[in-house]
């Protein structure tokens, strides 16, 4: 059998001998508001945690800097928060484990040291280039240069309307050089 399937079989099996074994000793209704007590407090938790992890990665997007280690506890926090709704003492104590900040750090900063972390950026009409842009595999300040032509699509109906307006204006003017030729014509006529 694979590894989550195992869990999602034992995990609950475990946490009901917990909360019975809980519950003969301090009592049923005892249980269920310390089981209701963790998920208050873990959701004010979460909730703090959460609005911070936002707030850093906000400032390190606004200083053009991957806010990677933000992601990833943002990830922690959202795990955390759906242990801690769940019913039983196992899975709050998994849940607080990620939602305390100093437990989080050091599973974090094992797991990002594994993990490789690339920047993708892109140029165009919304964008600009953050630090690092054109650093590429081949060391500092190496760009690679793409020489061809392009089009834009979304001009591509501006132009021709354009076109059409310009052609407009052209027959206009004809017709008021013909108009002018033929009242020239008359008066000399005359």
């Amino acid at each position: 059998m694979r590894p989550l399937l195992i869990l999602f079989i034992v995990m609950p099996i475990l946490e009901m001998w917990v909360l019975i074994s809980v519950g003969q000793e301090i009592g049923a209704l005892p249980t269920i508001g310390l089981v209701l007590l963790t998920a208050v407090v873990g959701l004010a938790l979460l909730r703090h945690q959460g609005i911070s992890t936002v707030m850093r990665a906000q400032q390190k997007m606004q200083a053009g800097e991957m806010p990677a280690r933000e992601m990833a506890e943002g990830i922690f926090l959202a795990v955390g928060g759906a242990l801690l709704l769940t019913p039983g003492f196992i899975t709050d104590a998994i849940g607080f484990a990620c939602l305390v900040p100093g437990l989080r750090q050091l599973v974090l900063g094992k797991l990002l040291s594994r993990i490789v972390v690339v920047q993708s950026s892109s140029y165009g009409p919304y964008s600009r280039p953050g630090p690092g842009a054109g650093n590429g595999p081949r060391g500092q300040g190496s760009h690679d240069v793409i020489e061809g032509d392009y089009r834009r699509e979304d001009q591509r109906e501006d132009q021709r309307e354009d076109q059409r307006e310009d052609q407009r204006e052209d027959q206009r003017e004809d017709q008021r050089e013909d108009q002018g030729k033929d009242h020239n014509d008359r008066g000399e006529s005359r």
